[in-house]
């Protein structure tokens, strides 16, 4: 590792650090980021790594020194992106498939200006810390109603807001699977109000700088016009709203990022199918109510569980749901089902997360697939998304891709 990167570190990694987070992974079947914070235990000052793998979320805690060669070894092995926080600079550390590293800094505070706006806590639970952070007025989550024109959230919508920043975290997330030099194209299929319609654009394209073109699709005429007076009122050139059906919209042929919340039973496979078939890079999807399994699912090994309609009707949303991202898997996607907002807030609560591997393996693709046979078999159950892809899953296997 460069002297560069060796210097930069022992200058950030102290108590005013805010945060380090790591990302891009070269292998993503192992940790796809890993977050640093400064944290006091015991009236020592330690550094905090949060490592986020798949579906679970490892800490442990380590001194300065430890933690330098850490992030070292991390950028020299394991990822290929790392952004610094500090209460006197910024950096962003880039490297090359070849290894060549790239540090851009930027300073935060001058010497006789105002102290940084970065506040640094100590405290081993710390408040969290969100992206669209509470104080600083956003206009569409005033025009929304989420917050007041000062910036304070409004008691009654701090529910949605929460759900808008966890949602901008999954889109934080997938950031290294969308390019940058070229217009990236994203729909959300059953917008509605649009509150993350809004946040996606606001994020890409005005804190993260992404050429970033969005379609917002729903059946409400009356919500449709005022989406898009907003969004004219905000200037928001590339964000447009349509009136249409997402079984019946053609109105694309390639989408770098299709989003899908609570489209409703089979809505949400015909949107999936879409994405595939525009071979998005990127699929974030929160299904909603699900019906067609509860109606077909039949099963004489459960049966003594199935005989309870609850039990069954919650069986086969969870089933549906793993289904589809085992389907995505089978036709070239890294797929999990993450937890979106708390289930005390709703029981509809899982998010399907895509992303299109670089490389692709048939032969693990075809593995894949077959497991949704045995499945489907086992369950007697056909659900829509597989009568959807499943013809370009099986030619998948002799095009070999």
């Amino acid at each position: 590792m460069s002297e560069e990167l060796r210097q930069l570190l022992q200058e950030t990694i102290n108590r005013n650090l805010y945060q380090i987070i790591i990302s891009n992974s070269r292998d993503k079947e192992k940790a796809f980021k890993v977050k640093i914070r400064p944290i006091m235990l015991k009236d020592e000052i330690l550094y905090q790594e949060t490592i986020y793998q798949g579906t679970k979320v490892f800490h442990e805690n380590y001194r300065d020194s430890e933690m330098i060669q850490r992030v070292e070894k991390y950028l020299e092995n394991d990822f290929k992106q790392c952004e610094i926080e500090h209460t006197i600079k910024k950096a962003v550390i880039l490297v090359s498939k070849k290894g060549k590293m790239t540090i851009k800094t930027k300073q935060t505070k001058q010497s006789g200006q105002e102290e940084s706006k970065i506040k640094v806590s100590l405290a081993h639970n710390r408040v969290k810390k969100y992206i669209l952070e509470e104080g600083i007025p956003v206009p569409f989550l005033i025009d929304l109603g989420v917050q007041s024109k000062d910036g304070k959230i409004i008691r009654a919508k701090y529910d949605k807001y929460k759900q808008i920043n966890r949602f901008l975290e999954f889109v934080e997330d997938i950031l290294p699977a969308l390019s940058k030099d070229r217009e990236i194209k994203i729909v959300d299929f059953g917008c509605g109000k649009s509150y993350l319609t809004f946040a996606i654009y606001y994020y890409l394209h005005e804190l993260k700088g992404f050429d970033a073109a969005i379609i917002g699709l729903d059946l409400k005429e009356d919500v449709i016009a005022h989406c898009n007076e907003l969004s004219q009122k905000y200037g928001y050139t590339k964000l447009q709203f349509i009136r249409g059906d997402i079984a019946e919209y053609e109105g694309l042929t390639q989408a770098d990022m299709v989003v899908t919340l609570h489209a409703c039973d089979t809505a949400t496979d015909y949107a999936l199918e879409k994405a595939v078939k525009w071979d998005a890079k990127v699929i974030l999807s929160v299904p909603c109510c699900q019906h067609e399994v509860n109606k077909q699912i039949q099963c004489e090994t459960l049966q003594p569980v199935l005989q309870y309609g609850i039990v069954k009707e919650r069986m086969s949303a969870l089933l549906t749901d793993a289904l589809r991202a085992d389907i995505l898997k089978a036709v070239g996607y890294e797929a999990d089902l993450l937890e979106f907002i708390d289930l005390e807030h709703t029981p509809k609560n899982i998010l399907i997360r895509a992303v299109k591997k670089e490389k692709q393996n048939i032969d693990k693709q075809q593995e894949e697939m077959e497991k949704v046979n045995e499945m489907m078999k086992f369950m007697q159950i056909e659900p829509t998304l597989y009568k959807l892809l499943n013809v370009q899953a099986c030619e998948g296997g002799t095009e070999g891709k």
